[in-house]
């Protein structure tokens, strides 16, 4: 019973932590269902001013980003060297022709071996960026994300972190 419990555990884990994990889809959805039709002012009120902004004959074209951070993320190294049994065996002749093994000595790991940096450390810049499309009259006819990186914790979406998706 108790092993049943613990394969369930196992693999049930790894799998909510996956469905807690928000894409860029995910706050793309949520985003138009809460701003399309709300004031644009409304939106720069709560998330700040947008970087830039583009007139056109139907209303403005605004570029908003926020959340910017830099993540650093640590070297990965290879894993130890696995345990292994080396004999090394020295062994002679004396003058007669006769084989002598002088030292059996048994090594279980290389005491050299060190371990190879596979990826060096990097810093990595996250933010979410989004295109919002308002008309004359300054209500948002669209908002979509434009460039979004991965989220700070288990996140896939760094504008669904920043946005409260």
């Amino acid at each position: 019973m108790r092993l049943a419990r613990d394969l369930i555990a196992t693999f049930l884990l790894p799998l909510s932590l996956l469905a807690g994990c928000t894409t860029t889809e995910d706050a793309n959805r949520a985003l138009q269902s809460r701003w399309i039709g709300q004031p644009v002012e409304r939106f720069f009120a709560a998330y700040g001013p947008p970087e830039s902004e583009y007139p056109l004959s139907s209303g403005k074209i605004y570029t908003w980003r926020g959340g910017d951070k830099t993540r650093y993320i640590p070297p990965t190294y290879s894993s130890p060297e696995p345990d292994r049994t080396i004999v090394r065996t020295e062994t002679r002749t004396d003058g007669s022709g006769q084989t002598v093994v002088t030292q059996t000595r048994v090594i279980t790991r290389d005491p050299f071996w060190e371990p190879e940096m596979i990826t060096p450390p990097q810093y990595q810049q996250l933010f979410c960026e989004l295109q919002i499309n308002s008309d004359t009259a300054g209500a948002i006819t669209s908002i979509r994300a434009s460039n979004d990186t991965d989220g700070d914790g288990f996140s896939l979406s760094r504008c669904a972190e920043v946005l409260g998706v």
